[in-house]
């Protein structure tokens, strides 16, 4: 039976940081770029060569990037106005690519698009936005066969994908009785843009991480809050040294996602840091926190107490899942609830890889991901070459060239391209 030509060999879903690395690392070990649904440079305006079949008049492997965001700059281009480059957690550069000099006063959301989208220039890969991956299915059932992505804006065939969705999509909302009784204003902290919206008003914070805590620090200022947690929150005493703590944080991440127990947040393996924000939230009362009101009304909200507590604003700032449902199809999950990784591998479909994800949620730890992910994807799509061309017929007389010293065949294996961001780190 004649099988689907692939459009691509690998697509890269997102392009906030874990996806531009992995597209760094993809264009460095030699994959070619190509267009799918009329992708262009944004910073260039430049269009690429448009996929066609892959195989069909190449011997290079291929690789496309979609992101669902209309603009260079991941999920920093949405960061609320007040979250400087001066009390961010820190920017790692990409690859080849040292992060400029900024003011610590200037915007994240300005200075970290502004830096991606140098990148997307310097790198030169067309990326297809906004498009929506809804789907990602497998073709047919043969462990080594392609995946189907479906998107808002049609489909492709794919031989494998690099998912870097993050979680900026995927905000989790509690569900509380009476909340459509309320008539205030309910927000996720992702909707949050400044504190001046809420001057003077009664505000209630809900959630124990660090998003919290800033947005405590900044809305007490202008308005009465409240907040509010479903366990006590633990602060971290002393610093947090990335070597030690850091390393042991990663461990004890790595080895729930590779259990396949549903990720958490990070704050909950680290704590929360006493940084100038919890201090200064903490000289005014507003880390007074209180258990998770039990109910909503129409005014405000019911303590656990029993006793009620009038409130203008309810802001959820309860965090973020991974972004993975257009992953479902696949049915990946664990009993548990999680997706089991193997270090970027998923462990039951090793044609999808999860880059910032699990323990590379950092930003460093995304240009890590990026880079073992293509390394295993090159291995996996080599050997699947290899063996797809011995099923091939040849005529008489052709010989197969054989690898030369760098693995790569004499006619168009994969070579080192030049003048791309993390040339000759691809491997490291």
């Amino acid at each position: 039976m004649e099988r689907t030509a692939p459009t691509a060999d690998v697509l890269v879903i997102g392009a906030g940081q874990a996806g531009l690395a992995a597209a760094a690392r993809l264009s460095s070990a030699g994959y070619r770029p190509v267009s799918l649904f009329g992708a262009r440079n944004d910073a260039t305006d430049r269009p690429a060569p448009s996929a066609g079949a892959v195989g069909s008049g190449t011997a290079e492997p291929s690789f496309a990037v979609v992101d669902a965001n209309d603009a260079a700059g991941g999920a920093w281009q949405h960061r609320w106005e007040s979250l400087t480059m001066g009390t961010v957690n820190g920017i790692f550069a990409l690859p080849g690519m040292p992060v400029p000099a900024s003011s610590p006063d200037e915007p994240s959301r300005i200075a970290v698009p502004a830096y991606f989208r140098d990148f997307e220039r310097e790198l030169g890969v067309p990326i297809g936005r906004p498009v929506r991956v809804l789907a990602v299915e497998r073709v047919d059932t043969a462990a080594d066969g392609l995946l189907r992505v479906r998107t808002d804006r049609g489909a492709a065939v794919v031989r494998a994908v690099i998912n870097a969705t993050g979680t900026w999509n995927a905000p989790v909302v509690p569900v509380v009785p009476g909340q459509d009784l309320f008539r205030g204003t309910v927000l996720h902290a992702r909707d949050y843009v400044s504190a001046t919206a809420f001057a003077g008003r009664r505000v209630g914070i809900v959630g124990g991480g660090i998003t919290a805590v800033q947005l405590l620090d900044e809305v007490s200022r202008v308005a009465t809050t409240r907040w509010y947690t479903r366990r006590p929150p633990v602060f971290r005493e002393g610093p947090f040294l990335p070597e030690v703590a850091g390393v042991d944080v990663t461990r004890r991440v790595a080895a729930d996602v590779e259990a396949g127990r549903p990720s958490r947040s990070i704050v909950s393996y680290t704590g929360l840091l006493w940084s100038d924000a919890a201090r200064s939230a903490q000289a005014r009362g507003a880390l007074d926190r209180r258990p998770l009101f039990t109910s909503f009304t129409p005014t405000g909200v019911v303590e656990q107490d029993g006793s009620s507590t009038s409130l203008d604003v309810v802001i959820w700032a309860t965090g973020f899942r991974p972004d993975l449902a257009h992953l479902a199809p696949l049915a990946l999950r664990s009993d548990e609830g999680g997706i089991p990784v193997v270090g970027t591998r998923v462990a039951a479909e090793p044609r999808i890889h999860l880059v910032g994800f699990g323990p590379s949620q950092s930003t460093v730890g995304a240009n890590r991901a990026g880079t073992a992910a293509v390394r295993e994807l090159t291995r996996m799509l080599d050997g699947r070459a290899s063996a797809d061309e011995a099923r091939q017929p040849r005529s008489a007389g052709e010989t197969r060239q054989p690898p030369n010293a760098s693995g790569a065949t004499a006619t168009g294996g994969r070579q080192q391209r030049a003048g791309a961001p993390g040339d000759g780190i691809a491997g490291g």
